[in-house]
């Protein structure tokens, strides 16, 4: 009997926050291109992410729990890639959504001979106005940050560049700008298709989530993309404009983010920024895990 390998095999690492999987998941299922696998992996979840992810009842998705919690997305990234089938991979954070043609955008741009590529997406900042990032004129040197999000990686260059390293095996990168400075190392830049694909809320600006497991801003985004007639446009339209559901507590927290952004940078620029173990660390504790 023969099986149909899909065209791409998307990842979602996941840990006991079993509230956003409706919404990341959901987002997946409606994208244009269809010829997909979903793998959901589970980094030794103990809640009810399982019972969800089976909820759907599409054959192309598939959940899987690792035994033990490895302590990052690394860990569940590794035992996907190592499952996944297709020719292409994209990732995607499990509190993250994806935009309809997201995966249309990106598996065209490998088609054309991109080892790799990512889109602009909208980061939602709980303090701040959203932005779109990159912005125009962007270039892409090692070291620097892409969402994994916003990127796809052609299944030849991924294993040209070798699985993802914990932090405890990538110094003062994370592991992901680790990852993404290999393959540059590999295969060259990836490809930045200007799409606006992705709406990023990243876990290390929200304190206690994974205490609370909040899905309001999950379910905002995505009423906002299915109901717009145009939802790149309608996402778009968001950035640089209040954030409705801006964070309470702005004016006090302000400062002080500023003054860790400063005194950071200043260690960077010095040679003593922090190793990615204490920069994840800090991170796990502030998000509540």
């Amino acid at each position: 009997m023969v099986t149909h390998s899909p065209a791409v095999s998307v990842i979602i690492a996941t840990y006991n926050w079993a509230s956003v999987l409706p919404f990341s998941v959901g987002s997946v299922l409606e994208q244009t291109f269809s010829d997909f696998e979903l793998l959901v992996i589970g980094d030794g979840c103990t809640d009810e992410s399982g019972e969800v992810v089976g909820s759907f009842g599409d054959r192309r998705v598939q959940w899987v729990n690792l035994a033990a919690n490895t302590g990052h997305q690394a860990g569940p990234n590794n035992e996907g890639q190592r499952r996944a089938r297709g020719g292409v991979i994209a990732y995607l954070g499990h509190d993250d959504l994806w935009l309809p043609h997201h995966l249309e955008v990106l598996v065209a741009a490998i088609g054309r001979g991109a080892p790799a590529a990512h889109t602009s997406y909208l980061d939602v900042d709980p303090f701040e106005v959203p932005r779109v990032f990159p912005r125009d004129g962007w270039v892409y040197q090692p070291g620097a940050w892409i969402p994994p999000t916003s990127m796809a990686v052609s299944r030849a260059v991924m294993t040209r560049t070798g699985g993802w390293r914990m932090p405890g095996e990538t110094g003062r990168r994370d592991p992901d700008t680790d990852f993404w400075a290999r393959l540059f190392d590999v295969a060259g830049p990836p490809v930045w298709v200007p799409h606006l694909t992705c709406v990023k809320l990243t876990t290390s600006k929200r304190r206690g989530v994974y205490r609370t497991r909040p899905s309001v801003e999950q379910a905002h985004w995505r009423s906002v993309i299915r109901q717009a007639p145009d939802p790149e446009a309608a996402i778009r339209a968001a950035a640089d404009q209040p954030y409705v559901l801006a964070h309470r507590q702005r004016n006090v927290a302000l400062p002080i983010r500023a003054w860790r952004s400063l005194h950071f940078r200043t260690r960077a620029h010095l040679g003593l920024g922090l190793k990615s173990t204490t920069r994840i660390r800090r991170n796990r504790r502030y998000k509540g895990l």
